[in-house]
């Protein structure tokens, strides 16, 4: 029997995470895939980040992962979204050469020392009692460990759907995972039933790009690594263009075809992210949606056509794509398709993505019931790292909702549930302005260096960052610019008006349209900052009143989290609880007073009597005995 410290089951973008965060922690360790061929295969679009997902992946790559660094080594396009608004929205997203992102994450892997990758498939369970000690390949082989995070994406009992035609399988040609499902229902794990999809590929020779509008890259690229030196650049355009109302009849004409439509999927899909069949029956005031033709790679004629998500029938596909400008004579290479599979209710997740009923089982990704690349990378070295620390005897690393997204999206999961595909959005985030993209590696660097991941080289330029930028802002809170010619032009040229004393440095770069680099020509002690510091420095200033105040909030938040609850406790023998709550708050164990009014069915009401009853508890114990 083969014998490894940790088993990660799936090899997707969670899979790869939690493997090398098991196996960098010095952790022996084994990654099961279905297929070496789909290793951090990117089914759907080929891009890592976007609005809210940017965030994860600076976190991740601030807590020692691979996703920011691969992507950096592999993109085609970069840009900065939402610009023109606050920086807590801003979110980096960057188009992948697809092939290449996949053998960049390979390459990592099969260098790691303490890791093995192979191809075979789980199917069953070893428990001792209440305890995992290994797990059952369906070829018969034996493996013991202490832990397994399972990671198995969209491939459990995955069913591909295209208009009338259907069959088992997963995305883009490869087998399903066909005895996972029964083998956690084995165990007595809930499952529910999802649904996604993505829109087909067409062949670049056929697509007419001067009828679609040309989307370049950012001149200056942000790179997603703080580790990322050296120069980057663009290798890759997009294109915008749009549907129109023969588009739309076409679809309406064939809805009775659709599968949605026809009650052939029964899994749920994503709320936002839509087929173009659900946005033209929802949005029927709609005269256009918009298209983006994203390349699939630099050695490939295929092409992604972002906004077309759906399952209709084939003839229906390739007659609509024909309605669209730039596509009038495109070429169909990969039909767009629907996907069913199975996942697992969060709820039945502890904050640390273990399992509650069971010891040694953690999950991570899609299996979770959410969407994306970037969910799914968070959730996987979240889960690398606490089943490292299970094996190890150590406590586990939970990440509050004001410390990061991945904070967030955990505690979403594992208190709220969800019932549909979950997709990270900066409006989840109730910290955002704390919580920026531009500043993960301030916030969670000393984690991954203290569990094992992130480098002394990286927490030495964090450190550095932090302190330069602490310097920069005390020196221009104590630098005051007199009154001059100079001065007054200067303020002038800026679109500001004159002022009549002394100004501080620090409230110039609080006036609109002024940043720290415009103080070069009047303040004397002006010195360059490193690009990152200077980000820090303005967006600091400008909105050190929302900070400080989002900062208050946080510790109201801390003390709530900070009131510890009982493990373990029958919640039913408590009086004053609802009996909703009295049920959810004994299946869902809530760590704190924090967590427990952040479950669904829990009132405020029902806080005052848990709050109550905790003080009680703590007079009780401080009672001397007679």
């Amino acid at each position: 029997m083969d014998r490894f410290d940790i088993v990660v089951v799936g090899a997707g973008h969670a899979g790869c995470e939690a493997a090398l965060a098991c196996a960098r922690m010095g952790l022996h360790t084994l990654l099961l895939t279905l297929n070496l061929d789909a290793i951090a295969l990117m089914p759907c679009n080929p891009a890592i980040g976007g609005t809210g997902k940017g965030h994860l992946v600076r976190e991740i790559d601030a807590l020692g992962g691979e996703m920011g660094r691969a992507i950096d080594d592999t993109f085609i396009q970069s840009r900065m979204l939402n610009t023109g608004k606050g920086p807590a929205v801003h979110s980096l997203r960057a188009q992948a050469d697809k092939r290449a992102y996949q053998e960049r994450i390979k390459k990592a892997l099969f260098a790691e020392k303490n890791l093995e990758v192979r191809q075979g498939e789980c199917g069953e369970f070893i428990m001792e009692g209440d305890t995992l000690t290994g797990v059952r390949t369906t070829t018969g082989g034996e493996i013991a460990c202490r832990a397994a995070v399972i990671c198995s994406g969209v491939y459990m009992d995955s069913r591909i759907i295209i208009g009338e035609s259907s069959w088992q399988g997963g995305p883009q040609g490869l087998l399903a995972s066909a005895h996972l499902a029964s083998a956690l229902r084995a165990l007595g794990i809930e499952l529910r039933r999802f649904k996604t999809g993505t829109p087909p590929r067409i062949d670049e020779a056929s697509i007419d790009f001067d009828e679609m509008e040309p989307q370049p890259g950012d001149d200056e690229i942000t790179p997603f690594s703080f580790m990322t030196d050296g120069a980057m650049e663009n290798r890759a355009r997009c294109y915008l263009t749009y549907t129109n109302e023969d588009t739309h009849r076409i679809i309406r004409e064939n809805i009775h075809r659709a599968p949605m439509y026809q009650g052939t999927i029964k899994g749920t899909g994503a709320r936002y992210c839509p087929s173009i069949e659900d946005k033209i029956m929802r949005f029927a005031d709609k005269d256009r949606h918009q298209l983006f033709l994203e390349p699939e790679g630099l050695g490939t004629n295929e092409w992604y056509v972002q906004g077309l998500s759906t399952s209709l029938p084939e003839d229906v596909q390739i007659t609509m794509l024909h309605t669209i400008p730039g596509l009038r004579r495109a070429r169909v290479l990969r039909l767009a398709y629907a996907i069913e599979y199975e996942c697992i209710d969060p709820l039945q997740l502890r904050a640390d993505l273990s399992l509650r009923a069971l010891n040694g089982l953690y999950f991570a990704g899609q299996i979770n019931g959410t969407s994306g690349y970037e969910e799914a990378g968070a959730q996987g070295i979240l889960a690398g790292i606490n089943a490292a620390r299970y094996v190890q005897g150590k406590e586990s690393v939970i990440l509050g909702r004001d410390q990061g997204y991945t904070g967030v999206l955990v505690d979403d999961l594992t208190t709220k549930g969800t019932n549909e595909p979950y997709r990270m959005m900066t409006s989840r985030c109730e910290y955002r302005l704390l919580l920026r993209q531009d500043n993960a590696d301030l916030r969670l660097t000393e984690i991954g260096h203290a569990v094992g991941l992130a480098s002394r080289e990286r927490l030495e330029r964090m450190m550095k960052k932090r302190s330069d930028t602490e310097e920069a802002i005390a020196r221009l809170k104590k630098t005051w610019i007199g009154k001059s010619g100079q001065r007054d032009a200067w303020l002038l040229a800026h679109g500001q008006s004159e002022a009549a004393g002394s100004v501080c440095a620090a409230d110039l770069i609080r006036r609109p349209g002024i940043c720290y680099a415009d103080l070069r020509d009047i303040d004397p002690t002006w010195t360059p900052l490193a690009r990152e510091v200077e980000q820090q420095v303005n967006t600091f200033l400008r909105y050190e009143g929302y900070l400080e105040k989002e900062r208050k909030q946080v510790e109201a938040f801390r003390k709530a989290e900070d009131t510890l609850l009982p493990q373990g406790f029958d919640y039913m023998t408590l009086d004053g609880l609802r009996i909703e709550a009295r049920q959810k708050l004994t299946a869902q164990q809530p760590r704190s007073l924090g967590e427990a009014g952040r479950i669904s069915g829990v009132s405020p009401g029902d806080i005052t009597v848990l709050m109550v009853w905790l003080e009680k508890l703590s007079r009780e114990k401080n009672i001397p005995s007679s």
